[in-house]
């Protein structure tokens, strides 16, 4: 729900100044952004992980040893979820952090979400912490595929298999049971610890290690800014707090159309 107007801008006044004087500004941002674009989120009481598909926990068909066991499930469970991620577009959220970084503005972006929206918009300096359904590899031979490749077979409920060995593929997505990527962890850590901005969007702060990145930051005195429509365990910790993403997002993207491009430091 929108804030009201006068709450709203006198906490987005404050924003603006934390922008411009962060020279080393990082954002995390989770499933909530990706509902304004029309895609299920996962953790809320009407979320993906609410309800049993067929019998099964959904937390139990995106783990690693269910998959190797059970691709077939997998799959014909993808195939409404995963695999129809053509359809979305990113909304105004996506638009407004890719111009950040344009601006110069932001140093690095981190996310939960899996459905390639940011990089839609715009975005290059996105880390995907639980992976992407852009990549697909062959989980014997590691031969690479192409969401583009892949999504057609999952389409028609065919499970896809590598052409050169006949095994399964397996989209490069973090499942339950499996390690994140360390270069990822390594960078969040490092960006984390020494940014002197970060800004949560549309995410719970509940799935680790991603819930704890803010916590580098705000370990070191730097600002922390949320934007949730859910309450966080940071929420303490914040220095401004917004509820709706869709209000904060076209007022931070009418605010930096305005902005001068940023300089890079010499």
């Amino acid at each position: 729900m929108a804030e009201k107007e006068a709450v709203f801008a006198k906490k987005f006044e404050i924003l603006k100044a934390l922008i411009k004087n962060s020279r080393s500004t990082v954002v995390l941002t989770g499933a909530g952004i990706s509902t304004l674009s029309g895609i299920p989120d996962f953790r809320s009481s009407s979320g993906v992980y609410a309800t049993t598909w067929k019998s099964y926990q959904v937390e139990e068909i995106l783990s690693i040893s269910f998959f190797k066991h059970n691709p077939e499930i997998f799959y014909a469970w993808a195939k409404e979820y995963w695999y129809k991620l053509d359809d979305y577009k990113p909304n105004t959220v996506h638009t407004a952090l890719a111009l950040l970084e344009q601006k110069g503005y932001l140093e690095g972006l981190f996310t939960q979400n899996i459905d390639m929206l940011h990089k839609k918009a715009g975005s290059r300096k996105c880390y995907e912490v639980h992976g992407s359904a852009e990549h697909h590899h062959c989980t014997n031979c590691n031969a690479y595929y192409s969401y583009h490749w892949v999504a057609p077979i999952v389409l028609t409920g065919q499970v896809p298999r590598c052409t050169e060995c006949g095994s399964v593929i397996k989209p490069d997505i973090v499942f339950y049971g499996e390690n994140l990527d360390g270069f990822t962890l390594s960078r969040a850590y490092e960006m984390f610890n020494h940014a002197q901005l970060c800004l949560v969007l549309g995410s719970s702060l509940v799935v680790q290690p991603a819930a704890s990145f803010p916590a580098y930051t705000v370990h070191r005195g730097a600002p922390l800014v949320i934007v949730n429509a859910q309450k966080t365990s940071y929420d303490g910790s914040a220095t401004l707090r917004f509820t709706d993403l869709r209000q904060f997002s076209e007022a931070l993207e009418d605010y930096l159309a305005a902005l001068e491009i940023r300089k890079p430091l010499v």
